[in-house]
């Protein structure tokens, strides 16, 4: 008599019938299917052990189930994705939330090379620079108004020039006589100090700090010797061919301040009214 081989589940005989095993145990296809098949997350029906079954997370769908939900294409062998557990692929996706290139048009798709920039977004290639119509890509740009140059092309038709090395300013700076300089540029005449930032003044047509122009052309206190400039404390008295700092005019005997009142020349020195009547 030979061995049964039966169903471990209903006990029905197999001899002549389909059935699956499942750890080492046979069982019929109407208990396989009851006990271990899918359920279709789309139909809900039950996925038989001879049809075509796909995942995606952890749900399970017949292949024919497994459909955009927008328009209804097959996802079997499309790109897709999901937005609240509905299925969509990516061409309804990019339609209704993916951006426009400003510049082709046409949709940036999700995982592409884009550049946004001040709300606007653009494929990679198609970001160019207005003049030289080559890809910026990740250079440096300037914007313009409504348009976008790289570097050399917008230092070449719009940028400034240094009056010093007449290169392109392109940020910063100093203007001085209508000119523009560079900061680096902007130097003194005389010892080649940089200006920018600090107080400086002029000989002609050339720039000086103010040490080299008190050395140079600053006329000289007759009490103190040193010069006379308009920086600081720069009032002073003048009389004849000889000047004074404010706080050095001063009575030659007494030392009392001539500033505001009569004084008396005498040769080199000058005398309040009361040294004067001394004499």
């Amino acid at each position: 008599m030979s061995d049964q081989f039966d169903c471990k589940n209903c006990n029905e005989s197999l001899y002549g019938r389909k059935y699956i095993l499942v750890e080492n145990s046979q069982h019929c296809i109407p208990c396989y299917d009851r006990m271990y098949a899918n359920t279709c997350q789309e139909c809900k029906e039950i996925i038989g052990h001879n049809a075509k079954e796909l995942f995606y997370e952890n749900r399970h769908y017949h292949e024919h189930c497994f459909r955009c939900f927008r328009c209804d294409r097959s996802l079997a062998d499309e790109p897709f994705t999901s937005q609240d557990d509905a299925l969509v692929c990516s061409d309804c996706y990019c339609n209704e939330f993916s951006s426009k290139c400003v510049a082709c048009d046409k949709t940036v798709m999700p995982g592409s090379k884009m550049l946004e920039y001040d709300g606007s977004t653009w494929h990679e290639d198609c970001f160019a620079c207005h003049a030289c119509e080559k890809p910026i890509g990740t250079e440096a740009f300037i914007p313009d108004k409504n348009n976008y140059y790289c570097v050399p092309c917008y230092e070449g038709r719009f940028a400034p020039q240094c009056s010093h090395c007449k290169k392109a300013l392109t940020k910063g700076g100093v203007t001085y006589k209508d000119e523009v300089w560079h900061k680096e540029c902007f130097l003194c005449t005389g010892c080649k100090t940089p200006l920018a930032g600090q107080p400086f003044t002029s000989q002609g047509e050339s720039p000086y700090c103010v040490k080299c122009f008190s050395n140079l052309y600053a006329k000289k206190c007759a009490s103190c010797n040193t010069a006379i400039t308009g920086f600081g404390d720069g009032k002073y008295v003048s009389f004849e061919d000889r000047q004074w700092h404010q706080p050095c005019f001063k009575c030659s005997r007494c030392s009392v301040s001539l500033v505001g009142s009569g004084f008396f020349p005498d040769r080199d020195q000058i005398l309040c009214t009361d040294c004067n009547n001394e004499d």
